[in-house]
């Protein structure tokens, strides 16, 4: 009885296990990926939202959720990822790890400071947090709420929020190439360079918000604050 009860298991238990989805994935936000169709929410961790303003060391208002996105897909690139399925969550979104080769791009989101551990799920990043916050990086360079406690206070305001907006949508998810998605990027040289989304190094900017780096809302607007475009 013993032994068929353990073939049974190894039979049954490698099918039980989720195969990682694999793909070129598209950014939704600083915690959520799209994988041909499959809605991922990056597991034990949570990035602003997309609405959200933080303030930097200088007390200046960013919109720390755009910075969030724009750093994740930079880090992605055009290559493909895979992400490890560890749970469904209540929106329909699936919950991974997510890796670019063998980085762990949940760890790096938070060890970067573009996210928080999302302690209320999992402790894998609080390491992670603890040095970011240390070095004073990413969000932890000025002041912000934490993402859950944002969400919170406007739904109690009545406003709608990622969470009533997070289920799995009939249209395509909107890109993170929309309004106000020029990246103003400072050379080592002191260069005020912008990249249009599409160009060449758009995806491998990013934006440091803390040197005087930015995002414009058209080619004109950059121009204007003393930007030029990137050649090539």
């Amino acid at each position: 009885m013993r032994s068929a009860l353990a073939a049974l298991l190894i039979l049954t238990g490698p099918a039980l296990a989720a195969e990682p989805i694999v793909g070129r994935a598209s950014i939704t936000d600083g915690d959520t990926v799209v994988i041909r169709g499959t809605r991922i929410r990056l597991h034990g961790i949570d990035a602003p939202e997309s609405a959200q303003l933080c303030q930097n060391a200088a007390g200046k208002s960013y919109r720390c959720g755009q910075v969030a996105a724009l750093a994740l897909a930079g880090r992605i690139g055009e290559v493909n990822i895979s992400c490890e399925p560890r749970d469904t969550d209540q929106y329909g979104r699936t919950v991974a790890v997510c890796r670019k080769g063998d980085e762990d791009l949940n760890a790096w989101m938070v060890s970067q400071g573009y996210a928080t551990a999302y302690q209320r799920y999992s402790r894998d990043y609080v390491g992670a947090e603890t040095t970011a916050r240390a070095l004073k990086l990413g969000l932890w360079a000025g002041t912000f709420d934490p993402p859950s406690d944002w969400r919170r206070a406007k739904r109690a305001s009545g406003v709608e929020t990622r969470l009533e907006i997070e289920k799995p949508p009939a249209a395509a998810p909107v890109p993170v190439q929309a309004a106000c998605a020029i990246k103003g990027n400072i050379s080592r040289k002191g260069d005020k360079i912008y990249h249009l989304p599409g160009t060449r190094d758009y995806n491998r900017t990013v934006i440091d918000t803390n040197s005087g780096e930015r995002m414009f809302c058209s080619e004109d607007e950059a121009k204007a604050a003393g930007w030029r475009a990137a050649r090539g």
